[in-house]
Order: C-alpha cells, then structure tokens, then sequence
C-alpha cells in the first residue's frame, strides 16, 4: 500500500470552532424555524 492509499495526515484536521459554531448555527436555525412553522400551521388543523 503507498501513500496515495491510505487516507492524508491533514485529513484528520478540523476548522476553527469559530466556523464550526457558523456551520451548526446555518444548518440548525432554519430547520428549527421549519419545524416552529410547521407545528403551528398543523396545529390550526387540530382546532
């Protein structure tokens, strides 16, 4: 097995926990938006 093989020593790095934080925050604030308009237009259907 060569070098070209396995996996790359960097590979295991990760970013700043700044952009991290920014990931997170990108994914997690419109899908919990998503989820809060949704339990509120289904609840009208309950009523």
């Amino acid at each position: 097995m060569t070098d070209a093989d396995g996996p790359s020593p960097n590979a295991a790095k990760t970013g700043s926990p700044v952009v991290m934080v920014v990931a997170w925050l990108w994914v997690t604030v419109p899908f919990l938006y998503g989820l809060y308009q949704l339990a509120e237009k289904s609840s009208k259907l309950f009523e």
